[in-house]
Order: structure tokens, then C-alpha cells, then sequence
């Protein structure tokens, strides 16, 4: 059974920092602080969804860095939410926020009223690129917030993003193989995108900057996504949510409806080019085995797979077996 999340955006509220990548009434479409009420209207709509599952679904805090909020709206936000987790309605709450803005003291009372998750938006791991994005905290700050945060034992998750200012793709895998030392049980991969009235839009205005193109940013997320898998870590999010205010408010960045999509195409696609590689496979007809729930990944979209490997005098087909495990293949040469 599926999840049900109530999601609750607190845009902007309590960060301390406007970083340079920053326009959050565009990007999460809100602009107006959450109330009481609000949280109660999300809940019920939530809970009356055919997907609704008490045991998987929990209420999330996004959209601003959660922990610096004033501290008496921040208390009220978790009572209102907390009733509902405390009765079995939820399986706990969800929270993201700053490294620079967790300690024991704040650990202490996420703890105490129910909170089992916490996202933190590390964005890199490279100290340069930070302070050019106006980030306000070090990569030291992400490693002690994130051991804090496994002591205190919830579950740890983090956010990063591709194509900053100042920021390249040997930077990006830097990042991921940081991400992958802190072992987080969840992670988020987000491309820049240069939002209108952002310090990155007066660059790109200026010509000084550009974040990675479509295709390149593609090519960087698949093989983020492969490092992420290896190592155990779960990416529950690619790319920004298909909001009608990025579309207005976009200037340039890799931003696609079907994004995750498209990293999944081609994370197929470099696993059945490994496997040509490796077993040094003529042109020829073969059938490439996946996972059974894998097989639209691996076709790509519009079945681009099959198209890029025609090409290379290869004529492919994708079919699924249960006993294969997720993101392997097994093949066959047919006569």
C-alpha cells in the first residue's frame, strides 16, 4: 500500500539566511504561515485518500528551516500535528531544516512530541561553494548536525543540490561521496534552478553564471543515483515538484515534469552498456532481464533505450523477473 503525507510548507520562516538560490513563494507556491486549521484541513483530506496508510503516512514540516522558527509557533505546529500521531493517525512527523540550527536542546523537544524524521539541506560538501551561495554554514556544521541527529536516534535525511554557483560536476559526486559517509537513510537530489528576484538570477543576468544544462544535469543525477544505491541510501526525491510558479518564474536551470524519469532512463541505460562492456557483446538481438516493477525505468521514456541501443546495432528487448534484483540485469542472446 501507498503513503499519504501531509505536507505542510513554512516558507522562509526562521531562516536566518537568504541563499543565493532562494525564492521560496516560487518554488513551494506558498507564501502565507500555517495555522492551527490548516495543519486539521491537510490532515482530513490526507486521511480520506484511498491511499491513506496510518502505519507509512506522516505529517512533514518543509519549506523552511523548521528549528529556528520562533519557538512558540514552531511548539504549536508540533502539539497540532502531534495529537495526530500520538493517536495512531500517523506514523510520526517529518521535519527539515538548517545543520546550523539543531542541538541537543531542540533534539530534546522534536523527540518529545513525536517527531521521527529530520531532513537537512546540506546542499554541498564543499566549503567554496557554500559560502559563494550564501549558504551561512560549513560542511562541518552537516557532519555534526547529522551524527547529533543518529545519536538522538531518528532517522537522518539529506538534501542535496547540483549545478550552485561555483559548483561542478567533481564537486557534486564530492558531495554525494561525503553524503554517503554519513550514512543518511534517505536522500534528496535537487538541480539548481535560477529563479527570478534570487542573488543567482542577478548572475545569470550578468552573464557571470549558468547551471548545468538538461542533459548534463541528467547524466550527473543517474550516476548519483547509482553511488546512492550502492550504498544503501534511498533517494526519495528528484527534482522539484511541477509547480506552475517555477515554469513562470524559471530563467534557466534542468527543470522537466518527468525528471526523475529521464535519471532513471539512463541509469538503465549506462547498466545495460556496462553489461556490453563487461561480457563484450557483438551487435546483435538480445533480451535484457530487470526487476519485475523496474521495466518502464529501463525502457526510458517513450522507450528511449531501445532507440539509443538500435543505433549501436544492438536490438534490445526489456522484460521482467521477479528474482532480479533492482537496478541488475541478466541477458540473453537471441538466435
Amino acid at each position: 500500500m501507498k503513503h499519504s503525507n501531509v505536507a505542510i510548507f513554512v516558507p522562509h520562516n526562521g531562516c536566518p539566511h537568504c541563499c543565493s538560490f532562494c525564492n521560496q513563494v516560487r518554488i513551494t507556491g506558498k507564501d502565507n504561515q500555517p495555522k492551527a486549521e490548516d495543519i486539521e484541513t491537510a490532515v482530513i483530506t490526507a486521511k480520506e485518500s484511498r491511499s491513506y496508510n496510518p502505519e507509512k503516512s506522516e505529517i512533514a514540516f518543509f519549506g523552511g528551516s523548521f528549528t529556528a522558527i520562533e519557538r512558540s509557533y514552531m511548539l504549536m505546529l508540533l502539539e497540532t500535528a502531534y495529537k495526530h500521531v500520538s493517536d495512531g493517525s500517523f506514523a510520526g512527523i517529518r521535519i527539515s531544516t538548517r545543520p546550523d540550527c539543531i542541538d541537543e536542546d531542540v533534539l530534546g523537544i522534536l523527540r518529545q512530541y513525536g517527531v521521527t524524521s529530520i531532513e537537512l539541506g546540506a546542499q554541498s560538501m564543499c566549503d567554496d561553494v557554500l559560502n559563494a551561495n550564501k549558504r551561512g554554514h560549513t560542511a562541518e556544521d552537516v557532519v555534526k548536525a547529522s551524527e547529533m541527529i543518529k545519536k538522538f536516534g531518528f532517522e537522518l535525511g539529506l538534501q542535496m543540490m547540483t549545478g550552485l554557483y561555483l559548483a561542478t560536476a567533481e564537486k557534486d559526486l564530492y558531495t554525494a561521496k561525503r553524503i554517503c559517509e554519513l550514512k543518511p537513510a534517505t536522500v534528496r537530489i535537487y538541480p539548481t534552478i535560477i529563479m527570478k528576484d534570487t542573488l543567482l538570477a542577478d548572475y545569470y543576468i550578468q552573464g557571470i553564471y549558468d547551471t548545468y544544462s538538461l542533459e548534463e544535469t541528467v547524466e550527473l543525477c543517474a550516476e548519483l543515483l547509482c553511488m546512492f544505491e550502492k550504498n544503501g541510501i534511498k533517494v526519495i526525491r528528484l527534482g522539484l515538484h511541477n509547480t506552475d510558479d517555477i515554469a513562470k518564474g524559471m530563467l534557466s536551470g534542468a527543470w522537466h515534469p518527468s525528471f526523475g524519469e529521464l535519471c532513471f532512463s539512463v541509469l538503465y541505460r549506462k547498466i545495460f552498456e556496462s553489461c556490453i562492456e563487461k561480457n563484450a557483446l557483438p551487435e546483435g538481438i538480445y533480451t535484457f532481464y530487470v526487476n519485475q516493477r523496474e521495466i518502464s525505468k529501463a525502457l526510458g521514456q517513450k522507450k528511449s533505450n531501445i532507440a539509443y541501443f538500435r543505433k549501436k546495432g544492438y536490438s534490445i528487448s526489456i522484460k521482467g523477473r521477479e528474482d532480479i534484483e533492482k537496478y541488475k540485469t541478466e541477458f540473453v542472446k537471441n538466435p
